[in-house]
């Protein structure tokens, strides 16, 4: 069977004046029709590969791999316009905050007609219709009144489901979710995700889940990928994360909160050389 995404060995860096930054340092994986966590500190590579399986990766970058695929579309060899046609269509990622992400000066119908009609010869009226329908079903509340707000009218959470609308309207086979709920209070949280579980199982479509939450990831995802300095550390399990061996990983466990116990001094990660090489 053939997987839904492939991603072996790929290289993701940026030329500087001091030199080469590599963000992504030979990452490999493949996904099926699951729920794959990405986890790792703020810059270890975690966004700009989730970016670079979209074609969102900046101009200026060099990107390499054995095998980009998804299915069986090799993502590195077709041209810019086959790679619009999937993203969006067959490819879709929420990003991480939707006041950054959503366009200020469209209503939020607009942008999810918008996002529809790119994709699918369908009328203005089928495609608001749709559009009010996936607005309901990311359970929003008066859909045909949100339709017409625009991004500053609502809340944060209330504009991370009309960005989760968008980008499910088109029915993509894999989602990329980039810190998702970072920018939401705990209740929030939980009916995204929600939405999200419901999503993927109902559609039967793959999951990226990028996040820094190793809780949130341990109890959401089916497997974790630890990610550092641009590497895959560690794989395992999301059931199993809590007897990780990696140290990093076993670092990262360790500087959550714990209620119980004496905490002083908290504890800090302590990073090793070799964890980069």
């Amino acid at each position: 069977m053939t997987a839904l995404l492939t991603v072996d060995n790929l290289k993701v860096s940026f030329p500087t004046r001091t030199g080469l930054v590599e963000a992504v340092r030979g990452v490999s994986f493949k996904l099926g029709k699951e729920r794959l966590g990405i986890v790792g500190e703020s810059g270890s590579g975690k966004s700009q590969t989730g970016r670079a399986i979209m074609g969102l990766t900046p101009s200026q970058a060099l990107i390499s791999a054995d095998r980009l695929a998804f299915g069986d579309t090799d993502l590195l060899k077709i041209s810019a316009r086959e790679r619009r046609h999937l993203r969006g269509k067959q490819i879709a990622m929420i990003l991480q905050d939707p006041k950054y992400s959503l366009n200020p000066v469209m209503s939020i119908g607009r942008q999810i007609v918008e996002t529809l009609r790119t994709h699918e010869a369908i009328s203005k009226r089928e495609a608001r219709l749709r559009a009010l329908d996936m607005l309901a079903a990311v359970q929003i509340n008066e859909p045909q009144r949100v339709f017409d707000l625009f991004p500053h009218e609502v809340s944060g959470g209330m504009g991370q489901r009309a960005m989760i609308a968008m980008m499910l309207v088109c029915g993509p086979e894999l989602l990329i979710a980039d810190e998702p709920t970072s920018a939401l209070d705990v209740t929030v949280q939980l009916e995204v995700l929600d939405i999200l579980d419901k999503l993927v199982s109902e559609r039967g479509m793959g999951l990226i889940f990028i996040s820094h939450d190793l809780r949130l990831v341990s109890s959401f995802c089916d497997r974790v990928i630890v990610m550092y300095a641009g590497r895959v550390v560690e794989e395992l399990a999301a059931s199993d994360l809590s007897n990780a061996k990696h140290p990093y990983t076993q670092g990262l466990l360790n500087c959550l909160p714990k209620i119980a116990g004496d905490r002083h001094p908290l504890p800090i990660l302590e990073r090793q050389a070799e964890w980069s090489l």
